[in-house]
């Protein structure tokens, strides 16, 4: 297939928040946007002011860059489709938090056809859901994660290079490169076990009559129990080993607490605190 894309046109698969907040970043720029979206109300919502047309069969071949920004199966899904209308040279990212899965199918893809695909993760977000919800600046500053694609050394710099300056008008603050398996062990720990946590935190009875008792301590460790459970049921689950592995390490931290409080124990439960106060100071200092 020949190179048809138009420069600065941007195609974007699913306008969740996160796929919303790529729409309008380019949109502020003046760089074209096409967007799918499976529900056909958001689409038209998007097309009001930041969206302008859909990304069907005849656009797809006219994308210099597409970002599949909907669940990984349905992202997966989707390029299973399309890729034959992908144009030459033309790059695909997802933006899901998974990469294992997406990117050893989404390369697997890539590789019987003209386009490059490159694993993306950004680092932003908020705990509310939804196209109305997104920003243009949701990526300001923030980290990327990038697994690079499996390719000749020039050919995936020359990739990596264009990629960067197609994804300037999101403004991310760095770009860090990652194994799909570093990324997924350390999502597990520092994203999925927290959503797990707060989740779970909200499920005792005295939640229910938390106010006029509550302030910062419950606000931050309660705000990512709010989640959409149809998406974070399949990331958890695709991510099911280094999850429930970041778990079982919790659970026996909790136990030693509740065994120190159980027994009376003032000097191993002054141990503990102190040994997280110390862990925490440490990890901030790196």
């Amino acid at each position: 297939m020949a190179r048809t894309f138009v420069e600065k046109r941007i195609g974007i698969v699913g306008l969740g928040l996160i796929g919303g907040s790529f729409a309008r970043a380019y949109a502020a720029v003046g760089w074209e946007v096409l967007a799918w979206n499976r529900t056909r109300s958001t689409l038209e919502l998007a097309e009001i002011e930041t969206v302008r047309g859909e990304l069907d069969d005849e656009a797809v071949p006219t994308c210099e860059l597409i970002i599949l920004a909907s669940y990984p199966s349905a992202g997966i899904a989707w390029l299973a489709e399309k890729a034959p209308l992908i144009s030459e040279g033309a790059i695909v990212i997802d933006s899901v938090g998974v990469k294992r899965t997406v990117v050893d199918a989404c390369s697997a893809i890539a590789d019987e056809h003209p386009f490059a695909f490159v694993g993306c993760h950004p680092m932003a977000g908020t705990q509310y859901s939804g196209f109305a919800h997104s920003r243009a600046n949701m990526f300001n500053g923030a980290p990327l994660v990038v697994v690079p694609p499996a390719m000749d050394d020039f050919e995936r710099l020359d990739v990596l290079e264009r990629l960067k300056d197609l994804l300037e008008p999101c403004h991310f603050g760095s770009f860090k490169l990652a194994s799909a398996d570093e990324h997924d062990r350390m999502i597990a720990y520092t994203s999925q076990l927290a959503h797990v946590v707060s989740n779970a935190y909200v499920k005792s009875p005295t939640a229910q009559n938390h106010k006029g008792f509550s302030a910062g301590s419950y606000k931050d460790l309660t705000r990512v129990a709010r989640l959409n459970a149809t998406m974070w049921t399949e990331l958890f689950l695709d991510n099911a080993d280094y999850l429930s592995s970041e778990i079982g390490f919790l659970i026996d931290s909790l136990s030693a607490y509740k065994d120190a409080l159980d027994a009376g124990d003032a000097e191993r439960l002054h141990e503990l605190l102190a040994e997280g106060d110390r862990l925490k100071r440490e990890a901030e200092g790196r």
